[in-house]
């Protein structure tokens, strides 16, 4: 009987040791590394979980009595130790430290709203300077984790990828490499049932950068006009859809909505609709850690860790280009800096509008002068250089007839009616052997008269002058000279 009693305080002691056990602290997901903006949700697994919980930081009580302790926008405050307590247990300290730094790669919607309607999908892109070799990415839906297998090739420094159909109020996604120590942003997406939705910026807007909010209508962009609202007050009204805050503080912090006009594009009623969207919560980051670029393209980030090195990008359409050298940051643009190292990275510097100075943009104006006079001086040099006793036309031989000792004479150009006759007594010397004597009229005539008065067939006709006009000649037939064997007939028409 006695051994029975003890068995019968056996499970009742169990009860009490599991409700005397401490409570654990968890984070989900368990990110290696904090940075700033981050999404944090730490949990307290105590026992039961009904039971009121209290949690600490530092010692510090915080306002939440919850088992999750949900931290939107990580910042460099909330690094410290964590602690939560349950039945009169406290939990062992969680170290928490939020680096003032962003991710080595970055995460961006390709497509698609922070605010989706439900079923719908987005297009998300992941980028990494260094490669993503052996990266993947990671979804939380609720409580649940998933891992989105990338198809990637070696040498790949960007994707797009499609996740799956948005169902879960919020899905937030990032990327990592393969042993977790490097990884990207987090990007969230939220879910609505209504016709349209306030957009914004899908990360935390940074402080004093500027953030634009928009009324959007799912199926037209024909909003007429619209009114925003900040945790319910109005706080200005639009034309179209859009509302702009210059110089974003914490005190911009809280719920908006927005109040649309809009028709669709094949409406026929006179009358808008309207739209009342679903109230989204903006949240304001600190300023992470961004160094100085100078006009004389020195980056400098006195707060950066001593390990990261300077990258120099230009800007290229609506982007920024990675410069592999620093030399090529002197050509005219607009140029921004960055630290890095591993597995972080500073904000982008300021932008520097790089221009060549007068004196150097005369020093290249002399230059381009002087190249100019000396291809000149070369040109003209090799010019002179050539050989000028080469003749420039070459000779044509000439073309015979019958013997090929002779040319044929060849009418003078611009005179019809004249010929010319060979006088070698013209130049004043006396005749030589071999050249012709100057036609005599008179042999001419009887010359002709004495072999072609009959008029045959291959013989002269008598010209008669009678018959002839001014400007006109009869054609002359002739038989086939006689050639003598010592001396040539030469046919010359007067």
């Amino acid at each position: 009987m006695g051994g029975g009693k003890y068995l019968l305080l056996l499970p009742a002691f169990v009860l009490v040791v599991r409700c005397q056990q401490k409570p654990q602290v968890s984070l989900f997901p368990d990110l290696k590394q904090i940075f700033i903006g981050d999404f944090l949700k730490l949990s307290c697994n105590a026992s039961p979980r009904e039971s009121a919980v209290k949690w600490f930081l530092n010692g510090n009580i915080q306002n939440n009595t919850e088992n999750i302790l949900k931290i939107p926008v990580a910042a460099p405050k909330d690094s410290g130790s964590y602690q939560c307590e349950s039945n009169g247990q406290k939990s062992e300290n969680f170290p928490i430290n939020v680096l003032e730094y962003h991710p080595i790669a970055s995460l961006t919607l390709e497509t698609g709203q922070p605010v989706m309607r439900k079923g719908s999908s987005v297009i998300l892109k992941i980028e990494n300077e260094d490669g993503l070799k052996g990266w993947n990415c990671w979804v939380t839906r609720g409580d649940r984790l998933g891992k989105i297998i990338l198809n990637l090739q070696n040498d790949s420094v960007s994707l797009t990828f499609q996740a799956n159909r948005l169902a879960h109020p919020d899905t937030i996604f990032w990327c990592t490499d393969k042993p977790q120590s490097c990884r990207s942003n987090q990007i969230t997406v939220r879910t609505s049932d209504n016709t349209g939705a306030l957009e914004m910026y899908p990360l935390p807007a940074v402080a004093g950068d500027s953030l634009t909010l928009k009324c959007l209508v799912w199926g037209t962009n024909k909003v007429s006009n619209a009114e925003f609202y900040k945790d319910g007050l109005r706080i200005t009204s639009v034309l179209e859809n859009t509302y702009e805050i210059k110089d974003v503080t914490e005190s911009q912090v809280g719920k908006y909505k927005c109040h649309a006009n809009y028709k669709y594009i094949d409406q026929t009623v006179a009358t808008p609709h309207q739209l009342v969207s679903d109230d989204q919560e903006v949240l304001v980051q600190r300023r992470p850690v961004t160094p100085e670029l100078s006009e004389g393209m020195l980056c400098s980030c006195p707060l950066c860790n001593k390990d990261m090195s300077p990258r120099l990008y230009k800007k290229d359409g609506q982007s920024w280009t990675l410069l592999n050298s620093n030399s090529e940051a002197y050509s005219p643009g607009t140029y921004r800096c960055r630290f890095v190292m591993k597995d972080m990275r500073t904000l982008l510097s300021n932008s520097v509008e790089y221009k060549l100075s007068s004196n150097l943009l005369m020093v290249v104006i002399i230059g381009m002068i002087v190249a100019a006079l000396a291809l000149f001086v070369l040109a003209f040099y090799f010019y002179k250089k050539r050989d000028t006793t080469e003749p420039i036309y070459q000779d044509v031989p000439l073309r015979s007839q019958g013997d090929a000792k002779y040319e044929t004479l060849q009418k003078a150009r611009g005179r019809e009616s004249e010929y010319d006759t060979l006088n070698p007594e013209a130049s004043g010397g006396e005749r030589k052997d071999g050249e012709y004597e100057a036609l005599k009229k008179e042999g001419m005539q009887e010359g002709l008269g004495a072999q072609g008065a009959a008029g045959e067939d291959g013989g002269y006709e008598a010209l008669k002058k009678e018959s002839m006009k001014d400007g006109e000649y009869q054609t002359l037939k002739t038989e086939q000279a006689v050639k003598k064997p010592d001396e040539e007939l030469e046919i010359v028409e007067s």
